[in-house]
């Protein structure tokens, strides 16, 4: 085996390895924000706040009122995305519901339409009856219930950190 053919393949391993390294060190990199994303729920607790949205005097009995609130867990850099609502609705002195904004379909938000006593998704023809369940359109399944009490004459929601996935099974 001549010199030069020594030196070509001396220049060929170096340039494989070279390139498996490189490949591997770019998988790598790009695996951390999936592995971040997969294990990052099981490491941060999800905490849970009663949030004051008003005054129980101030809601109605019959009437569904938007509602807003700061999420339980913002994050110092979250600004306007920590803000959240819902739709809290008074079905009489003691009994308040609140629903999620949000669609079951696909997160636009419904609007409460009184004279017909739906929520509406204004983006695919979701429809919602008074009580949360779907009607027509799309959605999968019902909107998303916050638990709700009164506590001091306050009307207080239990917010949790986004996504909403999970509220109904929260306990009081």
């Amino acid at each position: 085996m001549s010199e030069e053919d020594k030196l070509a393949i001396n220049r060929r391993n170096f340039l494989m390895k070279t390139g498996l390294w490189l490949g591997g060190l770019a998988s790598v990199v790009t695996l951390i924000p999936v592995v971040g994303g997969i294990f990052a729920p099981l490491i941060k607790k999800k905490n849970q706040i009663w949030r004051r949205v008003g005054l129980e005097k101030d809601f109605a009995p019959g009437t569904t009122n938007l509602v807003k609130f700061i999420n339980a867990d913002p994050e110092p850099y979250a600004g306007i995305t920590a803000k959240s609502a819902a739709w809290l609705r008074r079905e009489n002195n003691n009994n308040f519901t609140a629903f999620s904004v949000n669609c079951t379909h696909l997160g636009c938000p419904v609007r409460w339409e009184a004279n017909a006593g739906l929520f509406m998704c204004p983006c695919h023809g979701g429809v919602y009856y008074k009580d949360g369940t779907v009607a027509a359109g799309p959605p999968p399944k019902s909107l998303v219930k916050y638990n709700v009490r009164v506590y001091k004459g306050e009307v207080q929601i239990l917010t949790a950190p986004l996504p909403l996935t999970n509220l109904n099974a929260a306990k009081s």
